[in-house]
C-alpha cells in the first residue's frame, strides 16, 4: 500500500536531501563552540580524551570530554558520512537517513573520528574484494561502526603492549568491517525483519565471537557506566529547535503533510517500510520530528538526563522514523518496557531505563503487526533480555537493544505465528 499523497510533494533532488541533512553537523559544531566558551572547556583537550579512551559501553562523552568536544566529535563524524554519501551518489532514502542519523547520535557515546576508520577500510576492502560497488556496502558499513569500540578497547585498554596495540585494534576494526557486509544479509532471516536494526543483531553475535576468543586467552572486556548526570537546559532546547526544524521541513515539502499524517499508521513498520517512498520525503519528514519531539518529551517527563547515550536513542529513534517507525507501532513496545522495569525495580529515570525504552522500539514492527497486546508483551520481555545480554559481548556492541531486539522477534515472532495457525 502506498499513501498517495506525494503529488503535493515539492520536487527535492538529492542536493536537496543532502542539504537538509547537513544542517545537522553543521549546528553540531556551531553547538559545540558555543558550549565550550559556556562551559569553559577546551576542545582539543576534550576531543584527545574522546579518541584515546576504551569506549565500551557505556562510556560518555559529554562526560569523558566535555558538552562542546563531544558535539564537535559527532559533527565531523556527521560531515564525514555525508562526504561519503554524496561521493559514492548514493540515493538518499528512508534507510540510508535513519543511519545517518543512528551513527550521529551514537557520536556521542562509543564512535569517535578515530575508531570508526578501520570499519570503513574494512568494508571498502571487500567491495573491492568482491568486485561490487561501495554503494552496495556503505550503508552496512556505517551501521556496523557498532563495533568500533572494539577498536579502542584493543588499542587504548592495555590488553596489548603498546607497540602492538594500534596494529591489532585496526586490524580487528579492518577484518569487522569486511566481513559485516556477508554476515547482515544472513542475520536478516533469523527475526524475518521484525527487528528494525538489523546491524545491531550482527554486530551482537560478532561481538560475542570475539569477546569469547578473548576470554579464552584469559582476557576479560570489562563494562563501565561513565555518564554525564546534569540536566542541562541548552541541550534540551538545542534537540528541541532540531526536530521542530524536522517538522518544519516536512510541511514545507509536502504543504498536505499534516493532513496525511495519520495515514502513515497504517503501516506495520516490518523491513522494509521506507516512509520516503510510501509516504513521500515531507511526511516522513514530519514522522522524524514527531518521533524525536516524543522521545524528547518522555526524557524529560520521566526526569531523566539528556546525556550522550540518551541522546543516541532520541536521535535513532528519530532517524527511524524514515524507515519503519512511528508512535502507534512504538508506544506499545515502550509501555512494555516501562511496564517491564517496574516489575523488575529499576528505577525509570536511570539512564540505563531510558535508553532501553528508546531503543526497544527497534522491535516495533511487532506491535504493528501483532497489536498493542503483543507489543506490551515484547517490550516486557526485550526489557528481560536486553538487561542481561551485554555480559555476552562484554559491552563491545553500542547497539545492545539491536542484538536484544534480534533474540526477542527470533523467539517470539514464531510462537505467535504457530498459535495464529493452530487457530485457523
Amino acid at each position: 500500500m502506498i499513501i498517495n499523497n506525494k503529488v503535493y510533494e515539492k520536487e527535492l533532488h538529492k542536493e536537496g536531501k543532502l542539504l537538509i541533512l547537513l544542517v545537522f553537523p553543521v549546528l553540531f559544531f556551531i553547538f559545540g563552540i558555543l558550549m565550550s566558551i559556556v562551559e569553559n572547556e577546551s576542545v582539543l583537550k576534550g576531543i584527545k580524551e574522546i579518541v584515546l579512551s576504551p569506549t565500551i559501553l557505556l562510556t560518555d562523552f559529554l562526560e569523558i570530554g566535555g558538552i562542546g568536544a563531544a558535539f564537535i566529535n559527532a559533527a565531523v563524524i556527521g560531515f564525514f558520512n555525508l562526504y561519503l554519501l554524496k561521493k559514492f551518489k548514493m540515493r538518499i532514502n528512508g534507510l540510508l537517513i535513519a543511519a545517518f542519523m543512528t551513527v550521529l547520535g551514537f557520536s556521542f557515546f562509543g564512535k569517535n573520528i578515530f575508531n570508526i576508520i578501520p570499519i570503513y577500510i574494512g568494508g571498502y576492502l571487500y567491495v573491492r574484494y568482491q568486485g561490487i560497488s561501495m554503494k552496495d556496502g556503505i550503508l552496512v558499513i556505517m551501521f556496523g561502526t557498532a563495533l568500533s569500540p572494539l577498536v579502542s578497547e584493543m588499542i587504548f585498554s592495555g590488553i596489548f603492549p603498546d607497540g602492538f596495540s594500534v596494529a591489532i585494534g585496526t586490524v580487528v576494526g579492518i577484518l569487522i568491517g569486511f566481513i559485516i557486509i556477508p554476515l547482515s544479509s544472513h542475520m536478516l532471516r533469523f527475526h524475518d525483519g521484525f527487528n528494525l536494526y538489523n546491524i545491531g543483531f550482527t554486530a551482537g553475535i560478532i561481538g560475542t565471537v570475539f569477546t569469547s576468543i578473548l576470554r579464552a586467552f584469559e582476557i576479560e572486556i570489562n563494562p563501565v557506566n561513565i555518564v554525564y548526570e546534569d540536566f542541562n537546559i541548552y541541550i534540551a532546547g538545542f534537540l528541541m529547535l532540531l526536530f521542530l526544524y524536522l517538522v518544519f521541513v516536512g510541511l514545507y515539502l509536502n504543504k498536505e503533510a499534516l493532513k496525511n499524517y495519520p495515514k502513515i499508521f497504517a503501516y506495520k513498520g516490518r523491513t522494509i517500510t521506507d516512509f520516503t517512498y510510501l509516504t513521500g520525503y515531507g511526511v516522513a519528514f514530519l514522522n522524524m520530528g514527531i518521533m524525536g519531539i516524543f522521545s524528547l518529551i518522555y526524557v524529560i517527563l520521566i526526569g531523566g538526563v539528556i546525556n550522550g547515550p540518551v541522546m543516541a536513542g532520541i536521535f535513532t529513534v528519530s532517524g527511524f522514523g524514515a524507515f519503519g517507525k512511528h508512535p502507534k507501532n512504538s508506544i506499545p513496545i515502550m509501555l512494555g518496557v516501562l511496564i517491564g522495569a517496574v516489575m523488575m525495580g529499576y528505577d525509570l529515570s536511570s539512564t540505563g531505563v531510558i535508553i532501553s525504552v528508546l531503543f526497544s522500539t527497534t522491535i516495533a514492527p511487532i506491535a504493528g503487526t501483532y497489536g498493542p497486546a503483543i507489543g506490551i508483551l515484547a517490550g516486557i520481555l526485550h526489557m528481560a533480555i536486553v538487561t542481561n545480554i551485554g555480559i555476552v559481548h562484554g559491552g563491545i556492541n553500542l547497539y545492545n537493544n539491536g542484538f536484544s531486539g534480534g533474540l526477542v522477534a527470533g523467539f517470539l515472532v514464531p510462537i505467535i505465528d504457530s498459535f495464529k495457525k493452530g487457530d485457523n
